[in-house]
């Protein structure tokens, strides 16, 4: 099992990305110019009146916060030149300083780094979640979809401004990495190593790749679901690692196609999908979830359709084989797992009534 990256390093990771994010240069040449303003004025201090360290010190600070207090003896001529260069030259660095702090509270800029830690924390506690590499139409949709099932999703993009429309259209955060989603260190801050999935729905092709090659690498027990804009993409991404891929273009157009030639079939599945006025909904469950009293029995026996309303669509078997509308005469066995559909009502009657 491959070691934990190290806490520097995951720490030197959360300040690069804090720094590029909100680009504190401008707060930290400040804080750096205050600090040369110190120094100078103790030198000074120390250099022309021959001021002890603690001397030039108080004197120093004195000077710089315009207190007032007296001089601890009377100053010398060049003396007081230096302090008069020195006061000026403390007036010009303060309201820089100054107007760079309050850049910071009143633009949000703060609020927004308090806003990214926690952020960070939230994405540190998941476990078992989804990434999310790309905020564009596909990735949105997938991002919808999977909180609307209950799952924990992070998602990871490029562009705040996404992920801001977002935030403002559903009112609800969007726990997110702002990266480049080919980098290992981005997919690391997702919780690349703890999630169970990830969907890779960059714009191209070779960036969906990258991305599959990283993730399977750093968490090899990963689904990984990729999009593809080109048919020749398809296998490249099989042979980099991804557990399936997805061409939105083609479906699009086979989709259109259908609605010419088998209408009726398309809105029934526009129904399963969620698309259509009135909303079917499709669910698996595993013969291991089901509840004690309800093991070992038929298909039959279980009449799963007059107690829920749902039916009963396909089983998947453990050997790998797939049943279509399966007899009410099976008996499922371990590693079995029941397709049900129904209503959004349905399915919750059913799931509260069989699922342990």
């Amino acid at each position: 099992m491959p070691a934990p990256p190290p806490v520097q390093s995951a720490a030197l990771r959360y300040l690069r990305t804090v720094w590029q994010r909100f680009n504190l240069s401008r707060f930290v040449g400040a804080l750096a110019l205050t600090a040369v303003s110190l120094a100078v004025g103790i030198g000074g201090f120390m250099w022309i009146e021959g001021y002890s360290l603690p001397d030039a010190l108080y004197m120093t600070m004195i000077t710089v916060s315009t207190v007032g207090f007296g001089e601890l003896h009377p100053l010398s001529g060049a003396g007081r030149l230096f302090v008069s260069f020195y006061i000026f030259f403390n007036l010009l660095m303060l309201a820089y300083l100054l107007s760079v702090l309050t850049t910071y509270i009143f633009d949000g800029g703060l609020r927004s780094m308090f806003a990214m830690l926690r952020n960070d924390q939230e994405i540190r506690r998941y476990s078992g979640h989804v990434i999310v590499c790309g905020f564009g139409r596909n990735g949105r949709k997938a991002y919808h979809e999977l909180r609307s099932s209950g799952a924990d999703v992070v998602v990871v993009e490029q562009s705040e401004a996404l992920l801001k429309e977002a935030t403002e259209l559903t009112g609800e955060a969007v726990a997110a990495v702002f990266g480049d989603a080919t980098l290992d260190d981005t997919l690391r801050a997702a919780g690349v190593e703890r999630a169970r999935a990830l969907i890779t729905a960059l714009p191209k092709d070779a960036d969906n790749v990258f991305v599959t090659l990283t993730a399977r690498e750093l968490a090899p027990d990963i689904t990984i679901v990729a999009r593809a804009s080109l048919k020749s993409s398809e296998t490249k991404l099989l042979r980099a690692g991804a557990s399936s891929v997805v061409m939105p273009d083609e479906i699009g157009g086979s989709h259109m196609a259908n609605l010419i030639t088998r209408p009726e079939v398309i809105r029934f599945l526009d129904m399963i999908s969620g698309l259509g006025p009135n909303k079917l909904r499709l669910e698996e469950l595993r013969t291991e979830e089901l509840r004690g009293e309800w093991r070992g029995l038929s298909i039959r026996e279980l009449d799963i359709r007059s107690r829920t309303g749902a039916t009963v669509i396909g089983l998947k078997h453990q050997r790998g084989e797939f049943t279509v509308s399966p007899s009410a005469d099976i008996v499922p066995v371990a590693g079995d797992i029941f397709l049900f559909l129904g209503t959004d009502e349905q399915i919750t009657s059913l799931l509260d009534q069989f699922r342990r």
